[in-house]
């Protein structure tokens, strides 16, 4: 009699065993390790889900949001070769003026669920719950879940966070590979392992596929503190800071190397650059252009504000400084607190990390004359938070001290007052709000000092208030911004503030008002340039603007209602008349139109959904295509329609006048005519 018995190879019991592991990892993250609180991971996963919902409300109201790489995204979601490259449209006759790194995740997400604004922000928003439940876990590595919980909820509530995690420019993934980064290094600093450090080089890396050399401010910062403080001797941290450092360039540099390699005449012309060259575009206009504002093919230096007050103006100040004077007293009491830990000290390590992250990218945000925009400043998001939530940490641990009570009151105290002060920049946007916060933050102040001799509960009860009166200011400015929409090229935070430091910047750092609250509903509005902002000669575009250079008809460019033409700063807007004599016979040519300036095309591309060529890149300041090109192009019938009347550009000193020149070689040889608004071309019929 043969006797069957159950087959006692591993793999005959895979099942039981899998699902047993399954649900193991499963109430390990519900509940959290052995040692944590209780409370700990339901407060984890309350963060993240209130960090999602937030960044979720209502995404769909901002439309296409930026349209410039809503159109790239478009653009990667029908034709891989445009997905890889970056391009501004299908048919791959420009990139935008970025490494294609921060398009990929949304290009993939629109491929998938079709072209559409959740398709498009979603992938962003789920980039800044990532980020907040990063810097806890980094924060987490080395203090009280208390202090962990509260980095991820300041930068959570930080408004250009909440602005740039539901928005699709670049800087929502540079912020999560940078946190990424900032926690490998957390990581190898520890117990020196190799696989972390190549880790974070790699994030790091990876960053300047998103936003080119920002991501490396970060860099001497996190070598420096590897080589001072991580375990063993000084020639083995050495060797594996070289290894590092060919992940970082192997990291961000593949990409690079095949554009370079691939001929020019197989792929598109790299936007933003005048030869080119992504080198040159990554060094110049991208690369040290922006610290000295001779960025080539932009629009020269127009920040008048640079200073150690501009992330404090009446701009930037309500986007990412609630908690900047808490977190700078947060790390020199920290590192009071340190002074006499040893070399290896995982908690000095840390707070010179974050620290070291947030004061270089700060000055260098603060110097910088080339251009800058507010939303830049979502980079210092994450370093604050981590700084607050330690730097608190370690004072409430001290609370019995009564030094350590009155330093964290003092802080509560301070961020009360700067709260105040910037709440007061607001006018009548909710005025009970300010003295709230203000007395919130003098009773907490008061509670604190008195912290060491209050029983367990009612301790914890005052920390509580405490951290309330601080985020209150932050938070409503936060949910002022997820409740209203944002377009254009240039957006900010919260209500709109008033003239100041840093106040009501157009393009490029250019002074002017604003549209609405907080340069929202079709990006800022802006007036006339500061004198020698606009070299001699430099080109403007007929019918859109008036005598002073300011434009006309609502916004940047005319684009209102009543739909037409888009801007610098914003995407057209063409009327189903437009649209619909766009999209007829489109498969026959290569692209439906072209216009100048990347926003001005990426409307009519968005409408159609058919190929646009952008003239010129962004600022119409590239020579892509030439007038020569532009004509072939024409003869050879690949360009059905121009749309005439652009936007307002303006020449840089050193940038192409090919776009002028192809404008003004249009309006002579053919004939124009008006639909819906908007002056067109008929390219495939020239005047006699």
């Amino acid at each position: 009699m043969t006797t069957t018995l159950p087959d006692a190879r591993p793999g005959a019991r895979g099942k039981a065993p899998a699902s047993g592991r399954l649900r193991r990892a499963v109430l390990r993250a519900l509940r959290g390790a052995e040692h944590d609180p209780p409370w700990e991971r339901p407060a984890l996963l309350a963060l993240l889900a209130c960090t999602a919902v937030l960044y979720m409300w209502g995404l769909g109201a901002s439309g296409w949001a930026n349209s410039f790489y809503s159109a790239a995204v478009q653009a990667g979601a029908t034709s891989w070769k445009a997905f890889f490259f970056g391009s501004s449209d299908a048919a791959n006759a420009i990139t935008v003026d970025k490494t294609p790194g921060a398009l990929w995740p949304m290009a993939l997400a629109a491929r998938v669920f079709g072209v559409n604004s959740w398709s498009i922000l979603v992938p962003q928003a789920l980039m800044g719950v990532a980020t907040v439940g990063t810097v806890y876990t980094a924060v987490r590595r080395r203090f009280p879940a208390g202090a962990a919980l509260l980095a991820g909820a300041v930068l959570a509530l930080t408004p250009v966070a909440a602005l740039m995690f539901r928005f699709n420019n670049p800087d929502a993934l540079l912020v999560l590979l940078l946190t990424l980064g900032a926690y490998g290094m957390v990581r190898a600093q520890e117990d020196a392992r190799t696989r972390w450090l190549v880790f974070a080089a790699s994030c790091v890396g990876a960053g300047f596929l998103a936003k080119m050399l920002q991501a490396f401010l970060v860099v001497p910062v996190f070598a420096l503190v590897y080589l001072v403080a991580a375990p063993g001797p000084v020639r083995r941290r050495l060797w594996r800071l070289l290894l590092a450092g060919a992940a970082l360039v192997v990291s961000a540099g593949w990409w690079v190397a095949v554009v370079a390699l691939v001929p020019a005449s197989s792929r598109p012309y790299v936007g933003g650059s005048q030869n080119n060259s992504v080198l040159e575009l990554a060094l110049g206009y991208n690369g040290l252009g922006r610290l000295n504002g001779e960025e080539v093919g932009g629009l020269g230096n127009l920040n008048q504000d640079a200073g150690p007050a501009r992330m404090f103006g009446a701009a930037i100040g309500g986007q990412i400084s609630w908690l900047l004077p808490a977190a700078l007293l947060l790390l020199v009491a920290g590192a009071w607190l340190t002074r006499r830990a040893p070399r290896t000290d995982p908690v000095r390590a840390a707070l010179a990390l974050w620290g070291g992250w947030l004061l270089v990218t700060g000055v260098i945000f603060s110097f910088m004359q080339g251009i800058f925009h507010e939303y830049y400043t979502v980079a210092l998001a994450p370093p604050i938070a981590a700084l607050v939530g330690m730097g608190a940490g370690m004072l409430w641990e001290r609370r019995g001290d009564l030094a350590a009570s009155a330093v964290l009151a003092g802080v509560v105290l301070v961020s009360a007052g700067w709260a105040y002060v910037l709440l007061g920049r607001t006018g009548e946007w909710y005025p009970w709000l300010k003295p709230v916060v203000l007395v919130a933050g003098v009773v907490g102040a008061g509670l604190l000092v008195a912290v060491g001799r209050l029983p367990r509960r009612l301790a914890a009860l005052a920390g509580s208030a405490a951290v309330a009166g601080v985020l209150a200011g932050p938070a409503a400015y936060a949910l002022d911004t997820v409740s209203t929409p944002h377009t254009g090229a240039i957006v900010t935070a919260g209500p709109a503030t008033g003239p100041g430091p840093g106040g009501g910047r157009g393009p490029g750092g250019m002074p002017g008002g604003r549209q609405g609250p907080g340069g929202r509903a079709g990006g800022a509005r802006f007036g006339a340039p500061p004198p020698g902002a606009i070299p001699p000669g430099a080109a403007r575009f007929p019918g859109r603007t008036d005598g002073r250079g300011a434009p006309r008809d609502g916004g940047p460019g005319g684009g209102g209602p009543r739909g037409g033409p888009g801007g610098l700063l914003n995407g057209a807007t063409p009327s189903a008349e437009v649209t619909a004599l766009l999209k007829a016979g489109a498969g026959s040519y290569t692209w439906v139109a072209a216009a100048v300036g990347s926003n001005n095309a990426s409307g009519y591309q968005l409408a159609t959904g058919e190929p646009v060529m952008a003239v010129g890149g962004f600022n119409g300041t590239d020579p892509a295509p030439t007038l020569e090109r532009f004509k072939a192009y024409v003869a050879a019938k690949r360009i059905h329609y121009f749309v005439g009347g652009g936007s307002m550009m303006m020449r840089a000193r050193s940038g192409s006048d090919a776009a002028q020149r192809i404008d003004e070689w249009v309006r002579g040889n053919f004939a124009a005519t008006t639909v819906g608004g908007t002056t067109l071309y008929d390219l495939t019929a020239p005047r006699s």
